[in-house]
């Protein structure tokens, strides 16, 4: 499992005084009110941040981290990611799981393995996991009780129940 998860990713400053633009990419951008610290995914170098303050504007979150003031001190950080650890997770319900926990997963059948999970989309309903087998090609399963029977993340497997159609 990710030590660490994505909550938001830079998009660009925001005024002169070291603000920033950033993209949520948790499924609840109003946490960023509660979040305390983040850390900043430079690609070589993870930095811890404490944020200052939140605002938000139209889809994006505006942060302003303790001890940066400057547009030139945060210019460069432009497009790099935001993570929290899993204690500063927000914490799921019974049959929720991190996306970065269920990539990767194995998917059975009761009959057969069919592949590895590996991407899922978000659409308005429900979300749909993507699975890519070697004997079906690129399979579309929708994220609902009547599909998804189990979710075993320490041995890595999803059990799957395909409806009629979902492969030829």
């Amino acid at each position: 499992m990710e030590q660490y998860l994505q909550v938001g990713v830079i998009s660009s400053t925001h005024g002169i005084k070291g603000e920033v633009k950033v993209f949520p990419t948790t499924d609840d951008p109003q946490r960023f009110k509660k979040l305390k610290n983040v850390i900043l995914d430079t690609g070589k170098q993870q930095i811890p941040l404490e944020i200052q303050g939140v605002k938000f504007f139209k889809q994006f979150v505006i942060l302003k981290f303790k001890g940066i003031d400057n547009i030139n001190d945060i210019e460069m950080h432009k497009g790099k990611s935001l993570l929290v650890t899993r204690e500063d997770a927000v914490e799921l319900e019974e049959d929720e799981y991190f996306i970065a926990d269920l990539i990767g997963l194995k998917v059975v059948t009761e009959e057969e393995e069919l592949g590895i999970l590996t991407d899922v989309i978000e659409t308005g309903a429900n979300e749909v996991y993507v699975v890519e087998s070697s004997q079906y090609g690129e399979i579309l399963i929708p994220a609902i009780y009547e599909c998804i029977l189990d979710v075993n993340l320490d041995t890595q497997t999803m059990k799957v129940h395909l409806l009629d159609g979902l492969i030829d």
